[in-house]
C-alpha cells in the first residue's frame, strides 16, 4: 500500500550556507478507477481513502447518489505481470438496477491530478444534472465572521501540510463552523472527492446545511462537485473562474472567493447572508 509521504535526500541552501539532509515530500501514484470491471478513469493523487476518492468521483459523474448504488469496492489484484496487488487499481461494482453510464462517450481515461475533469468532450457533458440541488438548505444565515474563522480552522487541521507543504485540503463544516471532517491530497479535486465519498459510505448524502472549504482556488469542477453532493456553499482562498460562478448561480450554490481574515468576495447566493445594513455598502 502507499504511503502518504516518502523521504528524499536533497540538498539544502540557506543564505549562503548548504548542506545534505532528508527531505519529507508528498507522495503521488497513479489510481485506475474501474466501473464494473471497465476502465473509467485514471488519477494522480495521494494513497490513502481511496475507496471514497472512488466513490466520491462517481457522485461528481452522477452515477452515485446513495451508499445503496453500491454494491462493493475494492483493490483489484493481478494488476502487475506477476499477479501482485498495487493498490493503485479501484474497482466500484454498481447495485443491480443502477444505470451502467456510457463510460467510451463521456470521458477520456485519464485525469491529472490538478485540472479535474479534463476529459470531458464538450461543456454540455460536464454539466451533470444533479439529483441532490443545494436548493434552500436547512443552514443558518451566513456570517463574515463565520466565514472569515474557517481558512485557519482548515490550515490548522492539515496534518500532512505541515511535514510536506505540498498538499491541497477540502474541509467540511458545520452551520456554526464547526469542523466535521478534512482530506489532503496532491490534487485538489481528489481531497473534496474523497470528502463526498466518505459521506456517501456513511449514508449523508445530500450534505445540506454545510460548508465546504477548499485550499485553492474555486474551479468549474469544484463547483460542480459541491453541487452533485447536495452542499450549499463553497468557500475559497482564491479566485473563482467565470464558468465556476456562472454554474454557482445557476445551481443555487453561494461561492465565496478569496476568503482572506476578514475580507471575502461573494460571487453568487449572496441571499444566504446575513448582514448588517452599513455592511452591504
Amino acid at each position: 500500500m502507499g504511503r502518504v509521504t516518502e523521504r528524499r535526500r536533497v540538498l539544502r541552501i540557506r543564505d549562503g550556507a548548504f548542506g545534505h539532509r532528508a527531505d519529507t515530500l508528498v507522495a503521488e501514484e497513479p489510481m485506475e478507477i474501474r466501473l464494473n470491471g471497465r476502465p473509467l478513469a485514471i488519477t494522480m493523487r495521494t494513497p490513502g481513502d481511496d475507496f471514497a476518492l472512488a466513490v466520491g468521483f462517481l457522485v461528481s459523474e452522477g452515477v452515485l447518489a446513495s451508499a445503496a448504488d453500491v454494491a462493493s469496492v475494492v483493490y483489484c489484484a493481478g494488476a502487475t505481470s506477476d499477479g501482485g496487488n498495487t493498490y493503485n487499481v479501484v474497482d466500484v461494482t454498481l447495485s443491480p438496477g443502477v444505470p451502467l453510464p456510457d463510460i467510451a462517450l463521456e470521458r477520456n481515461v485519464y485525469t491529472s491530478s490538478s485540472c479535474g475533469l479534463c476529459g470531458k468532450a464538450s461543456l454540455d457533458a460536464v454539466r451533470t444534472a444533479t439529483r441532490m440541488p443545494p436548493g434552500d438548505p436547512d443552514l443558518p444565515r451566513l456570517t463574515p465572521a463565520l466565514l472569515s474563522a474557517l481558512p485557519d480552522r482548515l490550515r490548522a487541521a492539515q496534518a500532512v501540510f505541515d511535514r510536506t507543504g505540498g498538499l491541497h485540503a477540502a474541509a467540511l463544516f458545520d452551520g456554526e463552523g464547526t469542523l466535521l471532517d478534512v482530506r489532503e491530497d496532491v490534487g485538489r479535486h481528489n481531497a473534496v472527492d474523497k470528502l463526498v465519498g466518505r459521506a456517501l459510505r456513511e449514508g449523508l448524502l445530500p450534505l445540506a446545511g454545510r460548508v465546504l472549504m477548499v485550499s485553492g482556488r474555486a474551479s468549474f469542477e469544484l463547483v460542480q462537485k459541491a453541487v452533485m453532493a447536495g452542499i450549499p456553499v463553497l468557500a475559497a482562498v482564491s479566485a473563482p473562474s467565470s464558468l465556476a460562478v456562472d454554474l454557482a448561480a445557476e445551481s443555487g450554490l453561494t461561492l465565496v472567493g478569496f476568503l482572506r481574515g476578514g475580507s471575502m468576495n461573494v460571487y453568487a447566493g449572496e441571499n444566504r447572508f446575513a448582514l448588517e445594513p452599513e455592511a452591504a455598502h
